[in-house]
């Protein structure tokens, strides 16, 4: 089953997919929906085959591709994925075959619309395939190109306004993480290849190991985390959720943050643990901050765009906390909060784009009695805001608890900045987390009682068409997804905890 190279053909059939739309007649719209939805089909069948095929005892790195493509620079093809990697390729098969689904009847224009569709997800699989962190950079900056035409071209009211803001602070986030990349290129035998850089930052003499780890992973966390809408540089996030179209929406907040977090991961703490130890009060510091402010700033909001945005924010600095904690509860609560948070969020973006598709409204105070007209929508609103609290049965719940857990374990470790102390006050991190979480049932009640439970007042939100079988499709899988992982979490964690009990023996080895 290893001998198939399913990995390359995850991240190939998009892009073929892609290909072949365009060269499909412009008027054949049923044509290019249908090879749009096929290719993110067979996408999604691809990575639960490396999903299911993951070898939980053996952990590290599988189903690895590797072939020389410019050896004078050290710049190979290499792929593989590990524990971490392998639950976010089908996370991204999920969001982008319901995103093709809900998009059917509303996208203008399908067949550029699909086929910048498919490129934007097709990089979104190369960057977690990526061994090479040349190709990881090719694959990361492949993204930024159909985000911004999709949001320009197809998006709603301040489109080309938010499509530039996102695409100036993404690349500006990218280009300081390339620099500090090739700061530790240069400095560890001239290979892109993972694992030699991890070598070669390993084998420099002591000193000079910790002094250019320290110096470099700052630059590089925060410029992947700049994707992460780590705060205080979120700013382009929530207008980009808001201008843009529905699958677009979906992708953003359910698939291309948890990008950036795995990238932070991959790259900034494996290969500089040392600079992840020193830095990380920092980094936890930032990420307190965005999550107390984003969860507000979501509570005071009326757009339903805005609202799901801003907690959107909030949910990737729980995940960037799980992160920073540096022990095996904290990045198995990250990496199964990513997997949750995105089917999470992409639900939410779906159900808001359906009422806008109907009703032309996303305003909270506008909305009434929707469950009447949409009660398959309302059930999958209350499973994502469950989700979002932490509802025990749904897999917010083990996600939260470990990266709760995570942080007041590392808040009795030693801290690597301040010398004789320790990290104590990431206990009171943690218990202030578990309050934002309170403010995100808040806001969930909030929206939910008014949008769906309310008594109808506007009867011509009464008379809104039904949800069509696409739809209905969409929401019943996601809504599926997220109550087999609450029920039955261990069939992602196990496989998460493979990938992570690796990464924290290299923390370990390191210290």
């Amino acid at each position: 089953m290893t001998n198939v190279p399913f990995l390359s053909l995850i991240m190939l059939v998009p892009l073929i997919g892609a290909i072949i739309i365009l060269l499909v007649p412009r008027d054949r719209e049923e044509v290019i929906k249908t090879i749009a939805a096929m290719a993110s089909f067979v996408s999604l069948l691809l990575s639960l085959a490396v999903f299911f095929g993951y070898d939980r005892t053996l952990g590290g790195f599988q189903f690895q591709e590797k072939a020389t493509w410019i050896p004078e620079f050290g710049i190979g093809y290499h792929v593989g994925v590990d524990g971490f990697s392998a639950p976010q390729l089908v996370l991204t098969g999920i969001v982008m075959f319901c995103a093709v689904l809900v998009s059917w009847r509303s996208a203008d224009r399908p067949r550029e619309y699909f086929a910048f569709l498919l490129l934007l997800v097709a990089g979104v699989f190369g960057s977690f395939i990526a061994l090479d962190i040349f190709l990881l950079l090719i694959f990361y900056e492949l993204v930024l190109f159909p985000v911004y035409v999709l949001i320009a071209g197809w998006g709603s009211k301040r489109r080309e306004y938010a499509a530039m803001k996102l695409t100036i602070y993404l690349f500006v986030g990218s280009l300081v993480a390339i620099i500090g990349l090739l700061a530790v290129y240069f400095q560890t035998g001239n290979s892109f290849d993972w694992f030699d850089i991890q070598a070669g930052v390993r084998n420099l003499p002591p000193e000079q190991s910790v002094q250019l780890q320290r110096t470099w992973f700052l630059p590089i966390f925060v410029g992947f985390g700049v994707l992460a809408s780590l705060w205080p540089l979120h700013n382009w996030s929530p207008d980009g959720y808001a201008a843009a179209p529905t699958a677009v929406s979906m992708l953003h907040g359910g698939v291309l943050k948890a990008t950036g977090a795995y990238c932070g991961l991959r790259i900034g703490i494996q290969l500089l643990p040392e600079g992840a130890k020193y830095w990380m009060p920092v980094v936890v510091f930032l990420c307190m901050a965005g999550l107390i402010y984003a969860a507000l700033i979501a509570f005071r909001q009326t757009d339903l765009k805005y609202i799901i945005g801003f907690s959107s924010v909030s949910h990737l600095g729980l995940v960037l906390l799980g992160l920073a904690a540096l022990n095996e509860l904290g990045l198995n609560g990250a990496g199964l909060e990513l997997f949750a948070g995105g089917v999470m969020t992409g639900l939410m973006f779906a159900l808001v784009g359906m009422i806008y598709e109907r009703a032309h409204l996303r305003d909270v105070r506008e909305l009434n009695g929707l469950a009447r007209v949409m009660p398959l929508a309302a059930i999958g609103f209350v499973i994502g805001a469950l989700t979002l609290m932490g509802m025990p049965g749904l897999p917010g719940f083990p996600a939260e608890l470990q990266i709760f857990m995570g942080l007041w374990n590392a808040s009795t470790t030693p801290s690597a900045m301040f010398a004789g102390a320790t990290n104590g006050w990431y206990a009171v991190v943690a218990v202030a987390s578990i309050v934002v979480i309170v403010v995100n049932a808040a806001w969930t009640l909030r929206v939910a009682g008014r949008v769906y439970f309310s008594e109808p007042q506007d009867m011509a939100l009464q008379k809104l068409p039904r949800l069509d079988a696409l739809e209905k499709t969409a929401i019943v899988l996601m809504c599926a997804v997220l109550i087999v992982v609450g029920v039955l979490p261990n069939t992602v964690m196990s496989v998460i905890n493979a990938g992570v009990q690796a990464i924290v023996r290299g923390l370990t080895a390191t210290g």
